[in-house]
């Protein structure tokens, strides 16, 4: 045991150590700032703080319908449609506050951080790009058969950079979550300890917790950047190509739910690996991507993709003749 974690701790090193790791931090850091710049600039966040807020989405509601009569005698323009509905499903919102005498809650850091969800695509890259090289690279750098000249098994080198990608995906999402909390506090103040919102749910309209909302888009999110990562992993232990496993990842993972809907028709369109990874799908009522899903039949797909995804990197790592390397 003492043997491994070192060998964890080593793999943590090499992968801190390099400067590009450090770069995508700071990517990650200049995005969630730009991001909160752009908020605090184009969009009104003191919004209804004052003791006129009833009156406040009133008003808000009769400009609203005004619009709306507006839109619908332009007869010209293409997208009416898709406002009057947008500002009619605000305009039923309004109401559920007014209705329910709730204060709708100031824009602030716990909203802010939730808003960054979309930020996890971009953890899901990073993750893809650190599990495409941790193996790939000691074939490249020639340092494969002094890693396993050690009286250590392979089957320990191998978990020990898995690990470590796995560890890289959480220390990197803790970090979008956190670093979010924090400029949004600075940017928009926070909100308390455990804020609520009115937000749409397929049965309508619900008055939840931001930051249980927070932890279940993120949770989520965990299934595909695991998966992704995995696959990553296996492609880099069984080509030995970081090129290759970097580009067949990123490829997929963007263009995954485009060959579920290219294939949605056919009956094993469901067994496609990104049919399954968006387990959100099955949350609050909402229809799966295609008829006869569940959300057991889902998470059974995707273990026996992780299954083979891990088989086939444990058989080419272990059986694998690094005597010519």
């Amino acid at each position: 045991m003492v043997k491994f974690i070192k060998l964890l701790i080593n793999e943590q090193l090499k992968i801190y150590i390099r400067k590009s790791t450090w770069a995508m931090y700071i990517i990650l850091a200049i995005l969630i700032i730009g991001f909160a710049a752009l908020t605090n600039t184009f969009e009104d966040t003191n919004k209804y703080t004052e003791d006129n807020w009833r009156q406040e989405l009133q008003n808000e509601n009769e400009a609203l319908l005004n619009e709306n009569k507006e839109f619908q005698e332009d007869t010209g323009a293409e997208d009416d449609d898709f406002y009057i509905s947008f500002n009619m499903d605000t305009i039923e919102k309004n109401n559920y506050y007014l209705e329910n005498d709730i204060q709708p809650l100031q824009y602030g850091a716990w909203q802010f951080t939730m808003d960054n969800r979309g930020l996890l695509s971009v953890v899901s890259l990073l993750t893809i790009i650190i599990a495409a090289g941790i193996v790939a690279s000691e074939y490249r750098w020639g340092t494969i058969k002094l890693l396993l000249i050690r009286p250590i098994s392979r089957n320990l080198v191998l978990l020990s950079k898995y690990i470590s990608v796995l560890l890289f995906a959480f220390f990197t999402l803790v970090f979008v979550f956190l670093f979010s909390l924090i400029v949004g506090t600075v940017f928009f103040g926070f909100e308390g300890i455990d804020p609520h919102f009115v937000t749409e749910k397929n049965e309508g309209f619900a008055y939840i917790s931001v930051i249980s909302e927070i932890f279940s888009g993120y949770g989520y999110s965990l299934v595909n950047l695991v998966m992704m990562a995995t696959f990553a992993f296996m492609i880099s232990s069984v080509f030995r190509n970081s090129t290759l496993a970097i580009g067949i990842a990123i490829f997929l993972m963007m263009a995954g739910n485009s060959i579920v809907s290219f294939f949605g028709d056919r009956e094993w369109a469901k067994y496609i690996l990104f049919a399954n990874t968006d387990l959100k799908q099955y949350a609050d009522g909402n229809t799966p991507w295609i008829e006869g899903m569940t959300m057991g039949f889902s998470i059974t797909v995707l273990l026996v993709y992780y299954i083979i995804f891990m088989a086939l990197t444990w058989v080419f790592f272990t059986k694998r003749d690094v005597a010519g390397q």
